[in-house]
């Protein structure tokens, strides 16, 4: 309204908005509420603890730092002011999933030629290696299993992808 009050006249916003003038020029001149005037101190302290921890906390831990610095706040605070401001805590590298080199074109058609050619029993058989999150780390799982077979046999499991595996 304050930007538009040039083109059209005030009372005829507050008509179309039904709100009184009277209530308009009470808000336009009204002080900033007690969370307003925190929200600039806050944003302040929650700048500096974000650069004391290198920038690697994300809001709950922010939330304790603050907490020892004798400043409470919540944690959808803290994640609304950040925001506010296009920040977050940077990421390491270790978390990227490790990179498996795959079969080269002519070997996965030549095995899945093969498949189809099975006509008995321990013929050909099919291997795969996958791996999982754990909490030390990568946990490698290689399998094995006939085409004519119902049931994978999952025979061996490691911290790293070796020729053994």
């Amino acid at each position: 309204m304050k930007a538009m009050r040039f083109r059209h006249g005030i009372a005829v916003m507050c008509g179309m908005l039904r709100v009184s003038k009277s209530g308009y020029y009470k808000w336009l001149n009204r002080k900033p509420s007690k969370r307003a005037q925190e929200e600039g101190r806050l944003e302040v302290e929650i700048k500096a603890a974000h650069k004391r921890t290198r920038e690697t906390y994300g809001p709950e831990r922010l939330q304790h730092e603050l907490k020892d610095q004798g400043v409470r706040v919540g944690i959808c605070r803290i994640r609304r002011i950040r925001r506010s401001w296009g920040s977050g805590a940077s990421r390491r590298e270790s978390s990227r999933r490790p990179r498996i080199p795959s079969m080269p074109f002519q070997w996965r058609r030549i095995t899945e030629s093969a498949v189809w050619k099975a006509t008995r029993p321990n013929e050909v058989w099919l291997s795969d290696i996958t791996y999982i999150p754990t909490e030390e780390g990568w946990l490698y799982l290689a399998g094995h299993k006939g085409p004519l077979h119902r049931r994978g046999r999952w025979i061996c499991h490691g911290n790293r992808i070796t020729r053994t595996l």
